[in-house]
């Protein structure tokens, strides 16, 4: 494993028992490879399966490469965002984790926590490419991003939040980063209610984050696209972390004639993994399968 790159697989007990009727020979498509940890035991539970594992971050497909060694030719893995690829003939499963791993949390220098002061940059791309948080605080009228926080991070004090970052700016000019937002953020909220289980800046941030990686669009991309690329009697496993992307999913599977839901409700964490890891209290699974006729 990479050195620092900490990315413990949640739901792995469901994630495995939603494939294990599977096909014994076949490929795994996994959207977001990470540190490799669903795919390692997936590839183990199944001999005859090859893994196509995709991922846009270095560091990840790294440790990945590191952790699926034993698994030799079995494992292909593609730099890529799951919004881009082109599939070239049928898989058997599709695995979609879209949390963001502890170990971009962890990298102050990401700017995805308030945990470590860092820029307010939160690319999931590391290469540089497209619009830092900063930036589009700065580009966005106080309505717009009353707006964005509102609709991607369900803040109630959206504008309130948006009048006190806009008076506040500029804020893409290097000299504050994610604790000084932070703080803006939740100066906002009455003294009882800025010290809870849940940062007062958590949902602001989460809304910045889906909005500066357009998350909920590539998810709309994937599920369109997923389901053509399973062979039939495939599954599409998919697991979220907030509200937006599990009523995506949900729906997307609902609608899709091509799919049999297997999930009528997200499968969750138990007891004990929710005490061992803190990311699986809010993760939900949910399975679709391919239908044996035409789409």
């Amino acid at each position: 494993m990479q050195p620092g790159f900490n990315h413990e697989p949640v739901l792995a007990h469901q994630v495995l028992e939603a494939f294990a009727s599977l096909p014994a020979e076949g490929v795994l498509l996994d959207c977001t490879l990470g540190g490799g940890g669903h795919s390692s035991l997936l590839l183990e539970a199944h001999p005859g399966w090859q893994l196509i594992g995709l991922d846009q971050d270095p560091e990840a497909r790294k440790a990945a490469a590191t952790k699926l060694a034993p698994f030799g030719e079995r494992v292909q893995i593609i730099a890529t965002n799951f919004a881009s690829y082109q599939a070239t003939s049928p898989v058997v499963a599709v695995l979609a984790d879209l949390g963001v791993s502890s170990h971009q949390l962890n990298q102050a220098e990401r700017g995805f926590s308030f945990r470590s002061d860092g820029p307010l940059d939160m690319r999931m791309n590391p290469e540089g490419l497209g619009e830092t948080a900063a930036a589009l605080i700065d580009r966005l009228s106080e309505t717009e991003l009353a707006d964005l926080l509102f609709h991607y991070g369900e803040e109630k004090l959206a504008r309130r939040i948006a009048r006190k970052l806009v008076a506040e700016g500029p804020w893409d000019n290097g000299e504050r980063g994610t604790a000084a937002l932070a703080y803006a953020i939740a100066g906002c909220y009455p003294p009882k209610q800025r010290h809870g289980r849940i940062h007062a800046a958590t949902r602001s941030f989460q809304a910045l984050r889906i909005a500066v990686n357009n998350e909920l669009g590539v998810l709309e991309q994937l599920l369109e696209q997923a389901p053509h690329w399973l062979q039939a009697g495939g599954r599409f496993a998919v697991i979220s972390f907030h509200s937006l992307e599990d009523r995506l999913v949900k729906n997307s599977f609902k609608s899709n004639p091509a799919l049999r839901v297997i999930t009528r409700k997200p499968l969750v964490a138990d007891e004990a993994e929710e005490a061992s890891n803190s990311r699986s209290r809010s993760a939900k699974l949910r399975v679709s399968e391919k239908l044996l006729g035409p789409e």
